[in-house]
């Protein structure tokens, strides 16, 4: 049988180390059918067979992006809710809030984002339910800080959810209170959310399906073919089965469903781990995994740290499961083949973490399940090693290791001695780990390409002059396995995707520069994309490559500006 499609002319890289570069490709039901030379694939080219000269375009394997929240990002704009973009000092929040408050008329929720812890610390201002009374007092305010570690909420809101003095902790996260009087101080970490969320209207089923929808464009437009999209519930998992339908899934997708209610409300989560999840099961889609916040944030103080904060203090930071609750759940996600990934931003949670995925290992039975620390900003050198022993994954935020202003507060939160050994991609890659990124968008850019870059330079992409810091960097080459095949082995598609190889699935992205021969300073981050393909069908075709032979891409030109 002859190729549906070949490529000539080109240099590709093909992350294979049997033959890492190739000029040609050739493609036969959306698989690698030949890989080398023109002359070598000349055999399966026949009459009917696409042929596109790359004109000596660089190409590659496709990006995949391992953590990120489009609903978080977008959906809140798209159901018509606060957003306050950026940096917004205390005044700016307040202006924001009261405008939203005057355009909306009535006594409804005022609710978005977003607050940051240090533009608060530096005015000298705390972030509690006084400060928020005296912005807006008759209306409930909820509003989230910007990395989703904590909700700010008026005493309205408080009053309608029923939290005061005698309300419980979750057992997944905990009400901020007052020292002597225990009333809650109006902030709420991890799980306590949920109780607020109870109260309000659920988002608009559109709101979702339009957030994943623009992030799939931008992603197609960026060169991602896989991605997993975490802290999904029933309603996240309708959206994205709607877009599958559609024929508007550009990209694999694994769906962390969120395990304790920790950001939204999952009332159905057990029927979905019981077996409901595969009913959105395809091609593309799958929800095989489940997602919780272990720990807090720096922002907040909540990672869970090795040694306390500060020095003569006790507090090291908040776990929210115990350790037995957390091994049980690994050895019973191992058993069903599910993925646990926990959010550990703290060296004591990794720690723990690990700790339990081996204790459940020791128990017997376990299918080695590749489970993920998600963001691992801060890992002991001791346990480098025991993500290649235990098969985990160990996956990285681009925000903490980019120099500026959310950096630099994180540094100054855990201090010059933690920040010196935080987002250590060299020392798990040399440990023989498998590490990969997650954009964590809105945390982070969603544009996969700053992170790509800060991971050879550990600069920031638009300001190049600030020092680097946060870890070493690592070669290209280290750098561009980390974001293709070591992403394809998290989704536990090695064997499938991730490098060009004869067999696998034909996912491969051209670009309008050879990573090789540019100054990585600026010229990794300012990579165009001009052709994306996964499975052998263009999602993306900015250069008009295919549109000659009348293959049109799932996304047209422009992608939406995120």
């Amino acid at each position: 049988m002859h190729a549906d499609l070949a490529l000539v002319n080109g240099r590709i890289y093909t992350v294979d180390g049997a033959r890492p570069w190739a000029d040609a490709v050739a493609v036969r039901g959306g698989r690698f059918a030949a890989v080398g030379t023109r002359a070598e694939i000349a055999p399966l080219i026949g009459p009917t067979t696409r042929i596109v000269d790359l004109g000596g375009r660089f190409a590659m394997p496709g990006l995949y992006d391992m953590h990120t929240h489009p609903d978080l990002a977008l959906g809140p704009t798209y159901a018509g809710q606060l957003e306050v973009p950026g940096d917004p000092t205390p005044a700016d929040l307040a202006a924001a809030i009261r405008g939203y408050a005057a355009d909306h008329p009535g006594d409804g929720w005022v609710y978005g984002k977003q607050f940051v812890w240090y533009t608060f610390r530096r005015e000298r201002i705390v972030p509690n339910r006084e400060w928020l009374d005296g912005v807006l007092a008759d209306r409930p305010v909820a509003i989230h800080d910007r990395s989703w570690g904590c909700l700010l909420v008026n005493s309205r809101a408080l009053e309608l959810a029923g939290i005061d003095a005698a309300t419980p902790d979750p057992s997944n996260g905990y009400i901020e209170r007052d020292s002597l009087t225990g009333e809650p101080t109006g902030i709420l970490v991890d799980g306590a959310y949920a109780l607020v969320y109870r109260a309000m209207p659920p988002w608009p089923a559109a709101a979702l399906e339009r957030a994943y929808g623009d992030a799939l464009h931008f992603q197609a437009s960026r060169g991602v073919v896989g991605v997993k999209y975490v802290h999904v519930c029933e309603h996240r998992l309708d959206a994205l089965q709607a877009l599958d339908r559609r024929g508007r899934l550009s990209a694999r997708v694994e769906a962390a469903i969120s395990w304790q209610d920790d950001i939204f409300p999952v009332r159905r989560r057990w029927e979905l781990m019981a077996g409901a999840r595969h009913h959105y099961r395809s091609r593309r889609l799958n929800a095989n995994a489940i997602k919780f916040h272990f720990d807090g944030t720096a922002e907040a103080r909540s990672s869970y740290l090795a040694s306390p904060w500060r020095d003569g203090e006790d507090w090291r930071g908040h776990l929210n499961l115990t350790i037995e609750h957390l091994t049980d759940l690994i050895e019973q996600m191992d058993r069903e083949g599910v993925r646990v990934i926990a959010h550990c931003t703290g060296d004591g949670a990794s720690d723990v973490f690990l700790d339990a995925i081996a204790a459940a290992r020791r128990r017997g039975g376990a299918r080695r399940v590749r489970h993920q620390c998600a963001h691992s900003t801060l890992l002991l050198e001791r346990n480098l090693p025991r993500f290649a022993e235990l098969g985990v994954i160990a996956e990285f935020s681009p925000v903490g290791w980019i120099p500026g202003p959310f950096a630099y507060a994180r540094r100054d939160a855990y201090g010059e001695e933690r920040m010196s050994r935080a987002f250590d991609f060299k020392g798990v890659l040399d440990a023989g780990g498998v590490a990969v990124m997650g954009t964590d968008w809105p945390v982070s850019p969603l544009d996969p390409w700053q992170g790509f870059e800060g991971l050879v330079t550990r600069r920031n992409p638009a300001r190049p002059d600030l020092p680097p810091f946060s870890g070493a960097p690592i070669p290209l080459e280290a750098a561009i396995r980390v974001m293709t095949l070591n992403g394809a082995w998290a989704m536990d598609l090695e064997q499938e995707a991730g490098s060009i190889s004869v067999g696998k699935r034909a996912d491969l992205i051209v670009l309008d520069r050879n990573l090789f021969e540019v100054d990585p300073v600026g010229g990794i981050s300012g990579a165009r994309v001009e052709l994306t393909l996964v499975d052998g069908e263009p999602t993306w075709d900015a250069a008009g490559l295919l549109a000659a032979h009348g293959l049109a891409p799932v996304w047209p030109v422009p992608a939406p500006a995120l």
